[in-house]
Order: C-alpha cells, then sequence, then structure tokens
C-alpha cells in the first residue's frame, strides 16, 4: 500500500480480490509456460505459432504485418523484427504494400506451412494437457463468458485490441 496517495483516492483490492487477482496470473503464467516449452520441442515459440496460424486461416495465406501486430498487441516495429527472423528460418515472406509504401504482406511459404502442420497436434495436445482436459464443460463456458467480458475495451479506452 502507497502512503503517498491521499486517503480514498485509492480502491486498494479487497483480500478476496487480491487473492483472485494472483490466482489468474499464477495460472496464465502456468499454462503459458507449459505450452511455450511443448511447442519449443517443435521449434517454434508461441508468437511463431500464433503468426503461422493466423496466415493458415488468412485468404491466400497473408495478412498485413499491421492488423497481425494489432491482433497479437505488439507493436508493428516488435512484429518486423520477429517477422524478420521467421524470414530468416524461411517460415514466412514479406512482400511489399502497393498502398502504404512502409507497410508490408506476411505470407506464409510452404516451409511455414509445414511447420505449422507439424507443430498443430503436439500444441493442440498442449492445450488439452494444460487447459482443457483439466475444466469441466461449464468450467470452460464461464471462463469464455469471464474472457469477453476483459476484451471488451471500457469506454473511452481506444486501444487497440489483441
Amino acid at each position: 500500500m502507497s502512503t503517498s496517495e491521499p486517503a480514498g483516492t485509492v480502491r486498494w483490492l479487497s483480500p478476496d480480490e487480491e487473492r483472485a487477482w494472483r490466482a489468474f496470473l499464477r495460472v496464465v503464467v502456468a499454462v503459458q509456460a507449459g505450452t511455450a516449452r511443448d511447442l519449443a520441442t517443435v521449434g517454434l515459440s508461441e508468437p511463431d505459432y500464433e503468426v503461422l496460424s493466423t496466415l493458415s486461416e488468412r485468404p491466400g495465406h497473408t495478412s498485413s504485418l499491421g492488423e497481425q501486430a494489432d491482433k497479437m498487441g505488439w507493436s508493428r516495429s516488435r512484429l518486423s523484427r520477429h517477422a524478420s527472423r521467421m524470414e530468416a528460418r524461411g517460415l514466412l515472406r514479406r512482400t511489399p504494400d502497393p498502398s502504404d509504401g512502409r507497410g508490408c504482406f506476411l505470407v506464409l511459404t510452404t516451409e511455414g506451412r509445414a511447420a505449422l502442420e507439424n507443430a498443430a497436434p503436439a500444441h493442440v495436445e498442449s492445450v488439452r494437457r494444460h487447459f482443457i482436459d483439466r475444466l469441466a464443460a461449464a468450467d470452460l463456458i464461464a471462463i469464455e463468458q469471464i474472457a469477453r467480458k476483459l476484451e471488451d475495451p471500457r469506454p473511452g479506452d481506444d486501444r487497440p485490441r489483441a
């Protein structure tokens, strides 16, 4: 608790709220760490998988760098650096955006498609082991409902959503 703020201006968490918050943080870290470890065994990171799976679902297996960055909640420069590393590994290629001289499109390569197809079974099993299979159907429904509430921007919050 900070003593530098006037009394009554900070809505401190109650013990129940703090326990819920900390439990949420622990579970996010644990699930992400487990799935990241499992993806690493097939040579991909979670961001690699996110980019490849998104591209595989898009028409022409193509997405603008800006759209992909927004989807991932990343800055364009961060994704650009990551895309450069993926391009060096042959997983995707970049093509210029004729309507935006500074922009580009990310395009899934044959090698990227093969890497995704190789990783997908292990990734799905990992998601099941670390998340899905540990919960009842009603839990999954509740988590989806909660996630939708948390995804919706608050009034006046114009930040892009992932």
